[in-house]
């Protein structure tokens, strides 16, 4: 995997870029159609989005030479994965509660990690037309007006329309942003310890992998994360904040998370 050029990264991007958008293309249109909620075995909720999303992001990605996690096929066994070098992992529906609720805070998100480490990221927002992406050779990047003509463009011609990450803002205050749909009490408590250390403090909240992006591109300080989340809910975002030199951290131990673990549990972070 180390003989991997710059070149052999943008096409991977580049690829991963069109799965995004045409998987948001297909979200976005049964987001505005309607549709029925089913259960899974855990209780989290599936909408056949999640599903279309999935087969449209797998039908792109099989083309290349990584296995694929995803949280719609996430029955890989630990034994067959623990000697991945290099794989995708891929959540084809950030957000479902958000998107149930049609409050538009869902993402598609799709990760390259290599050797615990997530080298490239691509979140596509569909109802904003918003596309986050970035790799180890390609900067932090947000573009807006992303339309389904946008599938035929090149990665160059895309990062020539980009805004590089972090956006410069001037703000005054500390801005903290937390989850919509889980602030826990100790995420809770740890928002009160920075307000007696900053004082006056704004705090956001958001859905999905939002939350990762509005810390990469500097439009929050940070973003505690006390609560259950899974790897393939924040390795896009993880990549994407990395490479706008932000850190995703054990809340702890304060080193920099990885992937591919047994439990593909993530421990308590904090992205700042």
């Amino acid at each position: 995997m180390n003989s991997m050029k710059e070149k052999d990264y943008k096409e991977l991007l580049e690829i991963s870029i069109h799965a995004a958008i045409e998987a948001g293309i297909k979200v976005l249109e049964i987001y505005e159609k309607g549709f029925e909620v089913e259960y899974k075995e855990d209780d989290s909720p599936l909408t056949s989005a999640d599903t279309a999303s999935n087969n449209i992001i797998v039908s792109y990605l099989d083309n290349t030479d990584f296995p694929i996690l995803s949280e719609e096929g996430k029955s890989i066994p630990f034994e067959n994965r623990k000697s991945w070098e290099s794989f995708w992992i891929v959540d084809p529906l950030d957000g479902t509660k958000e998107f149930i609720k049609r409050n538009g805070e869902f993402t598609i998100n799709i990760a390259l990690v290599e050797n615990g480490v997530p080298v490239l990221g691509v979140i596509y927002i569909p109802v904003r037309k918003t596309l986050y992406f970035s790799s180890k050779y390609t900067s932090s990047s947000r573009v807006s007006n992303i339309f389904k003509k946008d599938l035929k463009v090149s990665l160059d011609n895309l990062i020539e329309r980009a805004e590089l990450l972090p956006i410069q803002t001037n703000s005054s205050t500390y801005r903290v942003v937390g989850s919509k749909s889980h602030l826990t009490p100790e995420t809770q408590a740890y928002i009160d310890e920075l307000k007696s250390k900053y004082g006056q403090i704004e705090i956001f909240s958001k859905g999905s992998s939002l939350k990762i992006c509005m810390v990469a591109e500097g439009a929050a300080d940070i973003y505690p994360r006390f609560a259950p989340t899974m790897e393939w809910d924040i390795a896009a975002g993880h990549a994407i904040a990395l490479y706008a030199g932000k850190h995703i951290v054990h809340y702890k131990t304060k080193k920099e998370l990885t992937y591919n673990s047994e439990s593909l549990v993530n421990p308590w972070f904090i992205v700042f």
